[in-house]
Parts: structure tokens; sequence; C-alpha cells
């Protein structure tokens, strides 16, 4: 039985979630942000603190937040995986010229510029350092939500602001030891730091063999049982466990999630995953950061304003320059650089992990800490506002036909392409008519054997239910040219037709249909003349008989083409009045 405070802590965060937040959007707040504001307002530094001159408000707080970090943490793997899904190893190594270029010298310069900051305004040296490695680092669960509603993750944005978050992650080894290096007194030497490397490599290639070996047979085999919920299951156990095992290796854990990501980007069954697991990484998130909210001392904020708001002040415009100038040195365009600059001006979650530990020891007095997480609090909760503010300042000032350099071939590779429902034997007729003619297809097929199939052969065939509004969104529905609806069952051809009209009234829907009745249920929910497989079969029974009684090839497509010209307008038209009855 799930205990009282559990319970309640539940119940709270659903209410802020449906209630809340929905009505803090209605005056233009985003989601992070609101999410951060009911943190704040609702934790033990809020309405928390006056819990016991008003006991009545234990029921509307979150007492103990920490009860809520593993969701919390679940949130931002399911982030990292969905990011890893849209990218590829191939695509990755395209950007290493951000990951290694803008992400290296930001975190260096910033890492510098803070510490001496802190040395001149009177911080003991190892201070300075703890605070520049840790605010050096973004939030990458801040970021790309937001661009996530802006829909710009594909975006050389998105990618650039993707690459230096990487980077980031990389140098949670390198933080975490010389912060332990500097508590335990400079000890250590070379060799504890080369063990610690050399571990996380040896992780990194056993993950990339089991993904190639191991991973791809075990998602194929829950996707033959057709249960959704053993996919998902097996889904978890490959995210989750890669994260484990980067987090004992001493990496990030939400950088296991990524590389599960990028070892299932190739897969066929990738938009389903996506779709299925989208809300939950929404919930999860949300926890994350009413997480964060709750952190945020006001009391503290309150004490030492003037230095605060100072502090957060130095922070944004430090991390903004720095990265603004790297942005601009590696050939990134004027106006994303701005965006780049303000969009990772903010601190990261791992900010409060560093002066957790670093506040166990000498290295930060706990005034210095407070303030620190203040800072790093405050720097999230502005973030969103910063976002909209760059967004204005970039459109302004970037040319309306700017021919700006990319950092590599957009994600969403595919554009003015047919999207096919069903690959059986009409599906790959008409894939084989579209390669003939060089148009470019993405298609969507249920059964696991042949998706396995077709992607051995080349072909850009995916595991969903076209039927469903959500897959065909991520197979590029916004982007294409026309929708061929080829399902042998009626009830799934309906579904695809009426998904294929929501998301694009604009572009045709043509499908084939059982017999007439069916093709007068297409027709009416959108379908372009719907064709009944029986004309389909006696067109080629008739096209076999003319064969087998030897007559030449040009006579039998002159006897089965000549009424497609005159069924243009005309016969169309009486064929859809005959369906409509």
């Amino acid at each position: 039985m799930l205990h009282a405070e559990g319970f309640k802590a539940v119940m709270l965060f659903l209410v802020v979630a449906g209630i809340l937040v929905p009505l803090l959007h209605r005056f233009r707040i985003s989601t992070v942000l609101g999410f951060l504001i009911a943190g704040m307002a609702l934790g033990p530094f809020g309405l928390g603190r006056m819990s016991e001159t008003y006991p009545w408000l234990h029921y509307v707080t979150f007492d103990n937040p920490q009860r809520g970090e593993p969701l919390a943490e679940l949130g931002i793997i399911c982030l990292l995986f969905l990011l890893g899904l849209e990218l590829s190893l191939e695509r990755l190594w395209q950007l290493k010229r951000y990951v290694l270029g803008v992400g290296a010298v930001q975190v260096i310069a910033t890492t510098l510029a803070i510490g001496l900051i802190l040395r001149v305004s009177g911080a003991v040296p190892p201070s300075g350092l703890v605070l520049g490695l840790c605010l050096a680092l973004s939030s990458t669960a801040i970021v790309m939500p937001i661009l996530a509603e802006q829909h710009r993750v594909a975006s050389p944005l998105g990618r650039i602001s993707l690459s230096v978050l990487l980077f980031q992650d990389l140098m949670v080894v390198p933080i975490l030891f010389t912060v332990g290096m500097l508590a335990g007194g400079g000890t250590g030497g070379f060799w504890p730091l080369a063990i610690l490397f050399a571990q996380a490599a040896a992780t990194v290639a056993a993950i990339l063999l089991l993904g190639r070996y191991v991973f791809g047979p075990l998602l194929r085999s829950a996707v033959r049982t057709g249960s959704r919920d053993l996919i998902m299951a097996i889904t978890l156990l490959i995210v989750i466990g890669i994260s484990a095992a980067t987090s004992i290796a001493g990496l990030s854990g939400a950088l296991g999630a990524f590389m599960a990501g990028l070892l299932l980007s190739d897969s066929e069954y990738r938009h389903h995953i996506e779709v299925d697991l989208e809300p939950f990484k929404g919930l999860l998130l949300g926890i994350f950061f009413v997480t964060v909210g709750t952190s945020i001392d006001l009391r503290a904020v309150v004490s030492d304003f003037g230095w605060i708001v100072l502090g957060l002040a130095a922070l944004i415009l430090v991390k903004a320059t720095i990265t603004f100038v790297t942005a601009r040195l590696f050939g990134v365009e004027r106006g994303s650089a701005i965006e780049l600059a303000l969009l990772l001006a903010q601190a990261g979650e791992f900010a409060f992990v560093v002066i957790t530990l670093a506040q166990r020891t000498p290295l930060l007095s706990p005034r210095l800490a407070t303030a620190a997480v203040a800072v790093a609090g405050l720097s999230m909760m502005v973030t969103p506002l910063l976002a909209y503010a760059a967004r204005q300042i970039a459109q302004r000032m970037t040319p309306p036909n700017t021919d700006a350099p990319e950092p590599g071939p957009d994600t969403d590779e595919f554009d003015q392409h047919v999207v096919i429902g069903g690959f059986g034997r009409v599906g790959q007729t008409i894939a084989a008519l579209l390669e003939r003619e060089h148009v470019s297809y993405i298609a969507l097929d249920a059964d696991p054997m042949c998706v396995a199939a077709q992607r051995r052969a080349g072909r850009a065939v995916y595991f969903g239910d076209a039927g469903r509004a959500e897959i065909l969104a991520r197979a590029g529905a916004a982007r294409a040219r026309a929708f061929v609806v080829t399902l042998d069952t009626p009830n799934a051809a309906e579904r695809m037709v009426k998904a294929a009209r929501m998301l694009r009234p604009d572009v045709p829907v043509l499908a084939r249909a059982k017999d007439a009745t069916h093709a007068a249920r297409l027709l009416q929910l959108g379908a372009v003349d719907p064709i009944p497989e029986a004309i389909e079969a006696s067109l080629q029974l008739a096209g076999r008989l003319l064969e087998a009684l030897d007559v030449p090839e040009d006579a039998v497509l002159k006897a089965l083409r000549p009424r497609a010209p005159m069924r243009s307008a005309a016969s169309r038209r009486r064929r859809r009045r005959r369906l409509n009855g």
C-alpha cells in the first residue's frame, strides 16, 4: 500500500501538473517555469516553512522533496534517451566540431573566469575552482525542453546546444575527480585518474558491443509478441541498465541514457518507442523541475539578496559572453550564437551534486554553498525568460534571407516524401515505383519480421501503427507530399486516413479499399478516390490473361491504360456518386 506521505506527494504533484501549471500557462508562463515556481512556493523553504504555525499547510506542501529525486532523475534519463533516438552515431560524429570545439573552450574558459572572479572577491582559492567547475556546466533538462516546445531540437541551434551539453556531460568524471583531489589535499596523483578514465572507456566500449549484439535482438524478441507493454519493458530495461552502468563507472547516468538512444536510433522501432515514452518524459521532468524549485531557500535569498542577485547577473553575463565568443570563433551564425549564449547561461543540475559534496569538506563554507545553490536555482528559473529574449534579439539581428552555415545535415533528412502505411505486397510495389522515379518515402508496418527484412534491404521502413497520428508525425507528416494507405485491416486503414487528414488536410491521401462499402467510408473520411481491391485484382488478372494469350506487351499496356485518362474527372465524379450511394 502507498504510504500516506508518498500518496500526498503524488496527489500534490498531479495537482501542480494538472491544474496549477496550466493556469500559469494561461498567463504565458512556460511549463518549465511553472513547475519551478510551484516547487519554490510549495517547498520546505516556501509555504512549508510556515507549516508549524499553520498545520493545515502540511497537506499542501512538499515536506521531503528528496523522495522524488529518483523519479526526477528518471525524467532526465528519458529526455536524454529520446534525444539520442533523434540522432545517430554518424550524425553525432558530424557534430564533433561543436562538441570538442565550442563545448571544450566554453567549459575551460568559464571555469577560469568564474574562479578568477571569486578569487578577486576574496574567496579561498579552492572554492573558486570548485564553483567554477560546477557552474560552467549548463542544464540539459532545462534547455532541451525549451527547444522542444519551440519545435527547434532539430534546428542548427538545437544541434549545437546538444553538442555543447554532451561535452559538459563528458566533463562529469574529471570534475568529480578534481573535487575529490582538492578535498583530500591534492593527493592521488596520475594513476587514480588514469584508472578512472580507463574504467569509463571500458564501460563505453562494452555498451557499444552489447548494443550491437544483444540489445537489438532483445528488442526484436519483445516486438514479435505484439505487446506494447513488453516493448516498453525491454526498452526501459535497456535505458536504465545502461544509465546504471555509466553511473557505476563514474560517468553521468544521463550520458548513458543518451548512448542508449544512439544505439537504438537506427532501429526500425524507434518511432514506436518515441511516441510511447514521450508522455512519461514530460511528467517525470516536471518532478525534476519541482525538485529544483524546492531547493531554493527564499530566506537565504532575502538575507543575501544583493550578493545573490549580483552573483546571478555575473554568472549569466560571464557564461553568455564566453559562449557567444566561442560560438562565433567556430563559425556559428550570429543570431544562433546569441540564442546559444543565453540558453546556456544557467547553471546545471550537476551543480547541486558538486556543491553538496564540497560542502561536506573544507572546500566551501556553509554560507557560500547556500548562496551558490540559490544562484544556480535562480539561474534555471530565469532561463525561459532569457530564451524568449534571446529569440527576439536573434530575429531582429538576423537578416531575413541569411544563408547561415549549418553544423551538418538536418536530422529530419526526409522532406517532400511519401508516407506509406503498410508494407505488404501493395506497399512494396508502390515503393519500387517511387524508387524508380527517385521519390523518397517512409513506410510504416506493424509486422516486425517484414520490417526487419526490409531494413536489411536498405529501405526506410519502420515499425509502428500507421493509424496513430503521433507515429505519422514522427515519420515526417508535416513535410510529406502525400500519404498512401495500403493496410489490410479496414479499421486500421480508416484510422490512418483520419489521422493523415487531421495532420495534413492539404495533401492527398490515397488508399485501397476492401470493397465498395469500405471505399465509401474511406471517401467520407477524406481519402482521394479509394480503389477497391476487386478492381486492382481484375486488372492484374486481365493483364496476366492477355500475356498468356501471347498478346504483345505494348498491346497489354494499351489495353489496361486507355481508361486511366478518362477517369481523371468525369469518371472519378461518377464513381464517387456511386460510392456515396
